[in-house]
């Protein structure tokens, strides 16, 4: 792909908002990877933006939870505010508003699936959120954190300790619980582990990471969300 010529349009709509100067979407959109392959012209990574981003995430986030919920502890609020902000809670917001279609890889990353790992896809959500602010200061940014982070937040504060949530339902019940390994591909320095949830011999959901404890981990807030929804 081109460097500048991808077409926003239908990102926009789904954003709600028009940037102003669209080359802020281009850097947002640029792995680290496809600028130092670049030897033409000088191309600006995402870096500073995730940076600026981050920054913009941790405030919004710190102050929404602490007005939704007066009566929380101290304690309590960093474990919620962790579990909005990890890496894989960011990822799933990005990977369901499709920001790997847009973005800029090397080819070493684009056939290894880097529009698909998790790591990259949490950075395009900070990225693009010091993409708003500096295109439209600090609004645009935090409709952006709302609208698309801060949302079911009690399926999201699940995930820091799942597994512990999932092994206590498991003996209040009685159900076996066991963590599957069903797949690990990839070379020593790059696993991915690929782990099923088996509740009394039935299997629930999967989850995949670079190690098997995210795995593990992922699998098990998947797991508590579907038995969330079946009680529903």
């Amino acid at each position: 792909m081109e460097y500048g010529t991808q077409d926003y349009g239908e990102l926009e709509k789904i954003l709600g908002y028009h940037f102003q100067n669209r080359k802020h979407l281009d850097i947002a959109f640029t792995h680290k990877s496809f600028a130092n392959e670049c030897l033409t012209i000088k191309i600006p990574s995402y870096e500073r933006y995730e940076f600026l981003g981050d920054a913009i995430l941790q405030y919004v986030s710190s102050k929404e939870i602490f007005s939704m919920f007066p009566d929380m502890a101290e304690g309590e609020l960093t474990k919620l505010r962790s579990s909005l902000v990890c890496e894989y809670t960011l990822a799933q917001v990005t990977r369901e508003l499709n920001f790997g279609s847009y973005l800029y890889l090397s080819h070493g990353e684009t056939i290894t699936g880097g529009n698909e790992r998790a790591s990259i896809l949490a950075d395009l959500f900070e990225s693009m959120t010091g993409a708003l602010y500096l295109d439209g200061g600090l609004e645009p940014a935090e409709a952006f954190i709302k609208r698309f982070l801060l949302q079911d937040i009690e399926h999201k504060s699940l995930f820091v300790d799942a597994k512990s949530r999932l092994q206590e339902y498991s003996q209040k019940h009685n159900l076996p619980l066991t963590y599957e390994l069903i797949q690990e591909t990839g070379p020593d320095h790059n696993k991915e582990y690929v782990v099923q949830v088996c509740l009394d011999g039935v299997r629930y959901e999967k989850g995949s990471g670079h190690s098997k404890k995210a795995a593990d981990q992922i699998a098990a807030h998947r797991t508590l969300i579907r038995l969330d929804n079946e009680r529903k």
